[in-house]
């Protein structure tokens, strides 16, 4: 008698940022039951492994699904983004803005998104003449000759927003923000494409991460005493950077943001085209 065909081992893949932690830490402390391997690392990483084919479900930055969007299918109403200054996506300079031009920015391997809005925004709104060279900020700020400028993103931004010989800093998102009027989408939730047509999703891994949203949000002291060992920030500043700086959601106004980062991105040529906004949807009477 032929034994029925066991689903493969579903993996998900977690930015390992103090951002999405009210999302996933319900999943990884088993208040949440599931069936997913989670899989952290950072976006750049995420984004290659969902490229390839090595995770079913992840958090993606919003540039992967632009290059990529034959790939996935968008989760509903789940985003890491912010309505106003979001304090971990920083461009710290040691002279006024204006006087950048001509300078090199140094910027990180780690992300795709906040290196491309960096672009747009030197070019089509500070007009600056800038160059960039990609790197490890924290031991270039160590070495000999530490640069006149760089994108910090993450923990790393966190830890480095106060920097004595960077006093010149640029919230990226306030940036945008001021110059667009609408929310900016730094990271999404995919699912591969592959893996639901194949049937592979017995339930919606949606659900599952807008269930950890939620109980995240509604237990913030939880995760307040969680990511308050070795963190950067008070629990103040904590308390403000998860409620006030960051956005949760993937709302009307949140995808207008999103729609038209894309319309820029293809404008600059830095994408082919501006992506439709696909979401996923779970097959049944397989």
């Amino acid at each position: 008698m032929t034994s029925p065909k066991q689903r493969p081992t579903l993996r998900m893949g977690r930015i390992g940022y103090l951002n999405v932690l009210p999302v996933y830490h319900p999943l990884e402390a088993g208040i949440l039951p599931h069936d997913f391997e989670l899989v952290s690392g950072p976006p750049a990483l995420l984004n290659n492994m969902m490229a390839r084919g090595e995770l079913h479900v992840s958090s993606t930055s919003c540039f992967e699904y632009a290059c990529r969007p034959e790939r996935y299918y968008l989760v509903e109403d789940l985003s890491i983004g912010s309505r106003g200054p979001v304090m971990s996506v920083l461009l710290l300079s040691r002279v006024p803005l204006d006087q950048l031009d001509g300078q090199e920015i140094l910027i990180s391997g780690e992300t795709h998104t906040s290196v491309a809005l960096l672009r747009l925004l030197m070019q089509d709104r500070y007009k600056l003449n800038v160059t960039y060279s990609t790197g490890q900020v924290t031991p270039a700020l160590r070495g000999d000759n530490p640069p006149a400028a760089f994108l910090a993103i993450g923990d790393e931004a966190l830890r480095l927003r106060n920097h004595a010989d960077y006093p010149y800093r640029l919230d990226m998102a306030e940036a945008w923000r001021d110059w667009t009027g609408l929310p900016f989408i730094f990271g999404l939730w995919v699912v591969s494409r592959a893996a639901a047509d194949a049937g592979l999703f017995s339930t919606d891994p949606g659900e599952l991460l807008r269930q950890g949203r939620d109980w995240g949000l509604a237990h913030m002291d939880v995760i307040l005493d969680l990511t308050g060992h070795g963190c950067p920030l008070n629990r103040d500043e904590l308390t403000f950077y998860y409620s006030n700086g960051l956005v949760y959601s993937l709302g009307e106004e949140e995808q207008r943001g999103l729609k038209l980062f894309y319309d820029k991105l293809a404008a600059a040529r830095m994408i082919p085209a501006a992506p439709p906004l696909e979401f996923f949807r779970l097959q049944t009477g397989r």
